[in-house]
């Protein structure tokens, strides 16, 4: 009920090995400094230059930093590199007045990192993800591919899967996202009140995560309204909806409504 199996389709994946031998689905946060360690090799010395802030938009292709000869189609849904008006399939765009703190980043093909972002490393973006204007990413971080870390999105110590989205004005924080999406707004409260070590309760157990910062799970499929909140060590089970301006507290099994008044109330729903 607790295994990474439970939330996640891992098959295409990049960060599969993360799960590995987890016996609950929170441990990957556990591994996760260690993981990103050993795998998370930066790409963007040549764009930096020892600078942070990045006063020039360049494109990065194959591994090669191209300053000039280029020009940017944002005609389309996605700004494309042209060369010659052939499309450069696969090619990066770091966008001038962009924020690289550090060598520990490394840049999939196909992304794009808007001005205004800022980026610590270590941190991991996959391909054909878009990181907007006002994201801030502050290290110890997975992207995965096809993600969106929107406009003043903040995030830290989080994996987001693959087909991850949070869009507008969000804080994840110490947590795994599946095939999600966020509502404008959805905040993933990682840390107590009282700063002791979260637990999990599910079918009436208790369990001891050993984590003092320890947001959500949120599995493939779960779908969050606008200003929604999660508190620390919420698991969202696959294909949950959590309503606009409610609140979500402990487990939830897969395909429930979730929604908040003056008391939580749980509904079944049909997908059919």
């Amino acid at each position: 009920m607790l295994k990474p199996e439970n939330f996640f389709e891992l098959q295409d994946s990049p960060f599969a090995s993360l799960f590995n031998d987890c016996q609950y689905v929170w441990d990957a946060l556990k591994k996760l400094p260690e993981y990103i360690k050993t795998t998370v090799k930066g790409n963007v010395a040549d764009i930096r230059q020892g600078q942070t802030f990045i006063n020039k938009t360049v494109v990065l292709y194959e591994g090669r930093v191209l300053e000039s000869g280029f020009a940017i189609d944002t005609s389309g849904k996605k700004p494309q590199v042209l060369i010659d008006g052939a499309v450069l399939a696969g090619a990066s765009i770091i966008y001038a007045g962009s924020v690289l703190m550090d060598d520990l980043i490394y840049i999939g093909q196909g992304t794009v990192v808007e001005s205004g972002a800022y980026i610590s490393g270590p941190t991991y973006i996959g391909n054909n993800t878009e990181v907007r204007q006002g994201a801030y990413i502050r290290g110890q971080v997975l992207v995965g591919d096809n993600c969106v870390v929107g406009h003043t999105t903040e995030i830290k110590s989080s994996v987001m899967l693959g087909g991850s989205k949070a869009g507008h004005f969000a804080y994840i924080g110490d947590s795994i996202l599946g095939k999600v999406n966020l509502g404008a707004g959805t905040k993933i409260a990682n840390l107590k009140i009282t700063g002791s070590a979260v637990k999990v309760s599910a079918a009436g157990v208790s369990h001891e995560t050993g984590l003092r910062k320890f947001g959500a799970i949120l599995g493939d499929g779960v779908e969050t309204g606008c200003n929604s909140v999660t508190t620390p060590g919420t698991l969202l089970s696959k294909n949950v909806l959590l309503y606009p301006n409610s609140t979500a507290r402990g487990y939830y099994p897969a395909q429930k409504i979730v929604k908040s008044k003056n008391v939580q109330e749980i509904l079944d729903f049909d997908f059919a």
